[in-house]
């Protein structure tokens, strides 16, 4: 989703991904590996008062990067992105749980 979000992958490599994920998966389903797919998924209130705590906590002030204040202005972004993952990589041998 990061790579999408923030341009590190281009069409063809996306492309790709979304056609390897599912055969990837299956086979591995084939050889009997269970594969469980879990998105925890973190509201924008949430993730906004993580990121404060983080910001004013000396021991956490490492884990906020610049990155990581991007993703709130790209909030709408991610959803997208996240909803067509979701969408093109949930298969019934390796289905999506979102907690």
């Amino acid at each position: 989703v990061v790579e999408r979000v923030f341009g590190f992958c281009n069409d063809p490599q996306l492309d790709n991904f979304f056609l390897q994920t599912p055969q990837f998966e299956t086979m591995l389903a084939e050889e009997g590996i269970i594969l469980i797919k879990i998105w925890l998924n973190v509201g924008r209130a949430e993730q906004l008062n993580r990121f404060l705590k983080r910001e004013h906590d000396p021991l956490k002030q490492w884990k906020l990067s610049q990155m990581d204040l991007q993703s709130r202005v790209r909030w709408e972004d991610y959803t997208r992105v996240k909803e067509e993952m979701f969408e093109r990589t949930n298969i019934a041998e390796a289905p999506w749980f979102i907690v």
